[in-house]
């Protein structure tokens, strides 16, 4: 696939609302964080993230299935680890370590000079329950559409339809920031403007480019 590249400032449109993604946009998310404290045999680490408690199995729950129902089926499926499978659902917020730097800074920026913010996230909802109350840089976002609440997921069709009926902006007028390809062509295709992230930094050049940061 090949990836997308956001407009240079000569044939960037008209930016009326900036829709983030959340998760390696404005946090980080990687379940080695946990799981590392708990296997200490690298190649068992490896194989452990590669097969048991994997980001494919996880979008289950992105995608609207309780946590508590897919521990139980992967501790069945692989009892040896029943114990460390068990902690993803009670230690979830050890995967998110840290903020992505730079990324807050900017959705504060935007916020100052009173850019409509929105976001739309593939997450779980008993996850998001977890993780929604410690991120303050949230409260700025008029709405946030959770994949796990409405049971649509990215980069489906669906999800940014919903989005773009919640947000009040037609999908040309939106900029969506996201750090998954597969979402950024999606985005694209049903006519949005997007950014694929890899950092603050371009990001800032992008906004900065638009007359969004002034």
């Amino acid at each position: 696939m090949s990836e997308p590249i956001s407009p240079s400032p000569s044939d960037a449109r008209s930016v009326a609302a900036v829709v983030f993604d959340v998760g390696r946009v404005i946090v980080q998310w990687d379940m080695r964080c946990l799981f590392a404290k708990l296997i200490d045999d690298p190649a068992e680490l490896d194989w452990f993230l590669a097969n048991v408690v994997t980001e494919h199995w996880h979008m289950q729950h992105d995608s609207g299935r309780p946590i508590a129902d897919m521990i139980a089926e992967r501790q069945a499926e692989f009892p040896r680890y029943a114990d460390i499978i068990a902690a993803y659902g009670e230690r979830f917020l050890e995967t998110v370590p840290a903020r992505v730097p730079g990324t807050a800074e900017l959705i504060e920026r935007l916020h100052v000079r009173k850019i409509p913010l929105f976001a739309i996230t593939n997450f779980g909802t008993d996850f998001w329950s977890l993780y929604r109350p410690t991120e303050p840089v949230l409260n700025l976002f008029a709405d946030i559409v959770v994949s796990g609440h409405e049971e649509v997921i990215k980069p489906g069709a669906e999800i940014f339809a919903l989005a773009e009926k919640r947000f009040g902006h037609p999908a040309p007028e939106m900029l969506f920031i996201d750090d998954n390809a597969a979402n950024i062509e999606s985005a694209a295709h049903l006519g949005w403007q997007t950014h694929h992230f890899t950092g603050a930094a371009p990001l800032e050049q992008d906004l900065s480019a638009r007359g969004l940061l002034g």
